[in-house]
């Protein structure tokens, strides 16, 4: 094991100079009433799933705790707007270091990264719960559809940005895709606590 040089605490020191120039001031990210109603949806839901997962038996309590876990996190994420701080972090460090000109290339490995890991995970729960596949296949499709949408406005192409901000008879169609997946979940979890 090599201990670090003295370049690379100059190199760590100058990427902590680069974050801290960002601006980035906490606040409330969606103050209208669906994002409020959006924030409580997570909430709410992440403590349907912990008491699923809480009063639950066997290999489904991990799925329920997991999914209480990414609710909580993702509702945090709604108001704080943290994946704008991200992005405006990564294109500080890509122009400080000479390499923005390739954002697009890191910005596709990434999402594909994210969704290979995102893929892996889904086929990791359907190969655990495939017994009882039946029960539990809307609380997955729910998640799967939660963690779509956050791939979706994680890459952040100027054009999906477009379509999922399009409205349909008065109503965005990304509240319609983020309530829906996050009501898919409400339902599997309310389902699973009346069967207990």
């Amino acid at each position: 094991m090599t201990t670090p040089s003295f370049y690379d605490h100059v190199y760590l020191l100058s990427l902590l100079e680069i974050i801290r120039s960002v601006p980035f001031q906490p606040g409330i990210g969606d103050p209208t009433f669906v994002g409020w109603l959006t924030v409580a949806a997570y909430f709410g839901t992440a403590a349907l799933c912990g008491l699923v997962a809480v009063r639950g038996r066997g290999r489904a309590r991990w799925l329920w705790w997991s999914l209480a876990l990414l609710l909580v996190v993702l509702g945090i994420n709604k108001q704080l707007d943290l994946q704008s701080w991200f992005t405006a972090v990564g294109r500080a460090i890509s122009r400080a270091q000479g390499w923005y000109g390739l954002r697009r290339m890191l910005q596709f490995w990434f999402i594909v990264a994210v969704a290979g890991a995102f893929g892996a995970l889904l086929l990791l729960a359907v190969w655990i719960l495939r017994a009882e596949m039946r029960r539990y296949w809307p609380a997955l499709l729910g998640m799967s559809g939660l963690l779509g949408f956050v791939l979706v406005r994680a890459a952040s192409f100027h054009h999906v940005d477009l379509l999922i901000n399009r409205r349909v008879i008065g109503v965005r169609i990304n509240w319609l895709l983020e309530l829906g997946a996050i009501g898919l979940v409400f339902a599997a979890a309310l389902r699973e606590q009346r069967r207990k």
